[in-house]
C-alpha cells in the first residue's frame, strides 16, 4: 500500500531568504492515520499553519489554533493528530525572532501562540487567507507576503553581534568558545548574555548546546546502524554517556529509542523525516 505521508523540505523564496530559513510541508491524505510529531530543539523558532481532520494537540491535550507562532524549544513537545493533514512550517533565523515579532525573545521560549490574536495577522485576516486558499502555492505566497509584512512594520535590522555569533555557533557545531566570540566582539559576558536572551530566546551557552545536540541527532537520524560512542567523539561530547544525557533531555528518549520511532515513521513516509522531527 503506497505511503499517504508526504514530506517536504523547501528553501525560502529569496525575498524572505534574510528571515526565513527553511520551510517544511507534511500532507497525509489518510483519514484513518495516526501521527505524532516532534518538536524537538533545533535552534530555530517559527510559524505553523495547519489543518487536520481531528485537530492537532500539545501533548495530547492543548488543542492548538491553525496558525501559531513558537520561540525557540528547550523542552521536547510532541503533537498528535489523527486523519488528513496539511502542515506549513517556517523557519525563522534565529537572529531574527525578536525584529520579526516585536516580541521579547525569552517570553517565547517553550510556548506557542495563538497568532489569530497577533495583531498583524488578525489585520490581515492572515488564517482566513490560509484556510480560504485552494494550494499549496498560494499558502506558501501568503506566508511570504505575510513575513514580509511583519519584517517591514518592525524595520527589520538585524543585531549584527548576535548575527555573528549565532552563525559562528551554528558553524562550528557548539563547540566554538564563547569566550573567543566575546573577545571578537569586544562585550562582556553580562552584555552577551542579554542580549541573546533578548533577541535569541536562550542563554548563549544554552544555544551552543542545541546545536551542538542537534547535529548530533541528526547524525543518529541519518545513520543506517548509529555508533552512539563515534558520534559522541565526532560531536565533541566528552563521553558516550554524556552524550546519551544530552540526548535524553532534549528528547525523552535515549538516542536508540529515537532512533526505532524514526525508522517506524519512514516506513510509512515517502522521505526521512529527520527535518521535520528537528
Amino acid at each position: 500500500m503506497p505511503a499517504t505521508n508526504i514530506l517536504r523540505t523547501f528553501p525560502p523564496h529569496p525575498s524572505v531568504s534574510d528571515y526565513i530559513s527553511s520551510i517544511v510541508v507534511i500532507e497525509n491524505g489518510d483519514p484513518q492515520f495516526d501521527l505524532v510529531l516532534p518538536l524537538i530543539a533545533n535552534g530555530y523558532p517559527g510559524i505553523v499553519f495547519q489543518t487536520t481532520d481531528s485537530g492537532l494537540r500539545s501533548n495530547g491535550d492543548d488543542k492548538l489554533d491553525n496558525l501559531f507562532l513558537y520561540g525557540q524549544f528547550v523542552k521536547p513537545v510532541e503533537l498528535y493528530t489523527k486523519g488528513r493533514l496539511t502542515f506549513i512550517a517556517y523557519f525563522f533565523h534565529p537572529h531574527v525572532l525578536k525584529n520579526v515579532t516585536g516580541t521579547d525573545g525569552k517570553e517565547l521560549t517553550d510556548r506557542c501562540i495563538d497568532l489569530h490574536f497577533f495583531r498583524p495577522a488578525k489585520k490581515e485576516d492572515l488564517k482566513e487567507q490560509l484556510l480560504n486558499a485552494t494550494s499549496l502555492k498560494m499558502r506558501l505566497s501568503i506566508l511570504d507576503k505575510f513575513v514580509l509584512q511583519l519584517a517591514g512594520q518592525h524595520r527589520l535590522s538585524a543585531n549584527k553581534n548576535i548575527l555573528f555569533a549565532t552563525q559562528a555557533i551554528r558553524n562550528s557545531t557548539g563547540l566554538i568558545s564563547l569566550k573567543n566570540i566575546r573577545a571578537e566582539l569586544h562585550i562582556t559576558e553580562r552584555t552577551f548574555q542579554r542580549l541573546f536572551e533578548f533577541h535569541v530566546g536562550l542563554s548563549p551557552k544554552m544555544f551552543s548546546r542545541i546545536c551542538q545536540f542537534h547535529s548530533a541527532f541528526q547524525q543518529v537520524n541519518r545513520s543506517q546502524n548509529p555508533r552512539l560512542s563515534d558520534i559522541a567523539y565526532e560531536m565533541g561530547y566528552s563521553d558516550q554517556s554524556h552524550f546519551i544525557r544530552s540526548f535524553k533531555e532534549f528528547t525523552h528518549y535515549s538516542p536508540g529509542e529515537y532512533w526505532k520511532m524514526a525508522r517506524e515513521f519512514q516506513d510509512r513516509s515517502r522521505k526521512p523525516a529527520d527535518y521535520l522531527l528537528h
